[in-house]
C-alpha cells in the first residue's frame, strides 16, 4: 500500500498505492514540511510565546511533528500537539522513513515509544511536548480545544477533492484560536475564498522547491489583504 521513495532532496517519502499520491513533495519532503510547515507556520506564531498549541490535519508519517517537537524543544516552548489520521501508519513504517537521521535521538525515541499510545489518547513524550492523534477523520473530528496553529497537511485535492470543500475547509478553520495561524502547501482561488469567507485574512508566501505559492491566512487579522 505505501512504497518508500527517495525525493529531491534526498529524504524520503511515501507513495500511497490507494491514494496514487506521495504523502510529502517529491521536490523534496524534509524541504517542504521545514518551509511550509515549521518556518511558516509554527516559527511564524511562535514568536515570543512560551506555549503554543498545534492541530495538524493528516499525521502521515509523522515528520511534521517531529521537526516541530525540535523546534519547541531547542526554543523551551511547551508543544501541545493534536493530529488527525483516519489511516495510522505502523510503527515498522515510520521507522523505515528514515527521519530518525533529522532530529535528535531522544526526539525521535520519545515520538516512537509513545506513537501507539498516543492514537488512543494524549500523551506527554516530555515536560515541553503532549502528543495526541485522533483516530479518526477531519469530519468526525471534535474537540473543545482551540489552537494557534493549524497545519493543513491533507492530500491535494486531485486526489482526496473531499477535504478540500469549503463546508471542511470552515470546520478546520473553526478550531482556531482568533489571530491564529491556518497554513498549508496549496493555494487556490477557491481555497482562498473558503478561508476568507471564515473572516481570514490571506497571504500568498513562496512555496516550497517545485511549487510556486503557499497559503498563509490569519483569523481576524487586520493587514493587508491578497486579493485573487
Amino acid at each position: 500500500m505505501n512504497i518508500i521513495t527517495q525525493t529531491a532532496d534526498g529524504s524520503n517519502t511515501l507513495y500511497n498505492e490507494t491514494i496514487g499520491e506521495h504523502y510529502h513533495s517529491k521536490h523534496g519532503a524534509l524541504q517542504e514540511s521545514k518551509h511550509v510547515f515549521i518556518e511558516a507556520g509554527l516559527e511564524f506564531t511562535a514568536e515570543g510565546k512560551s506555549e503554543i498549541s498545534i492541530l495538524e490535519v493528516g499525521f502521515g508519517t509523522g515528520l511534521n511533528f517531529i521537526l516541530s517537537f525540535e523546534y519547541s524543544t531547542d526554543n523551551n516552548i511547551k508543544l501541545n500537539y493534536t493530529s488527525i489520521e483516519a489511516f495510522p501508519l505502523t510503527t515498522e513504517v515510520l521507522n523505515q522513513t528514515g527521519y530518525s537521521a533529522y532530529v535528535p535521538a531522544e526526539i525521535w525515541t520519545n515520538f516512537l515509544s509513545n506513537y501507539e499510545e498516543s492514537l488512543k489518547s494524549e500523551q506527554s513524550l516530555t515536560s515541553l511536548c503532549t502528543l495526541e492523534i485522533a483516530h479518526t477523520t477531519l469530519a468526525q473530528f471534535n474537540t473543545e480545544k482551540r489552537f494557534d496553529v493549524i497545519y493543513y497537511d491533507a492530500f491535494s485535492v486531485q486526489h482526496q477533492p473531499e477535504m478540500w470543500s469549503d463546508e471542511i475547509i470552515a470546520k478546520a478553520c473553526s478550531f482556531l484560536k482568533p489571530g491564529g495561524t491556518f497554513v498549508t502547501y496549496a493555494i487556490t482561488g477557491k481555497l482562498k475564498r473558503a478561508v476568507k469567507a471564515c473572516g481570514f485574512t490571506i497571504q500568498k508566501l513562496p512555496g516550497a522547491p517545485g511549487k510556486r505559492e503557499m497559503l498563509r491566512a490569519l483569523k481576524g487579522i487586520g493587514i493587508i489583504k491578497v486579493t485573487d
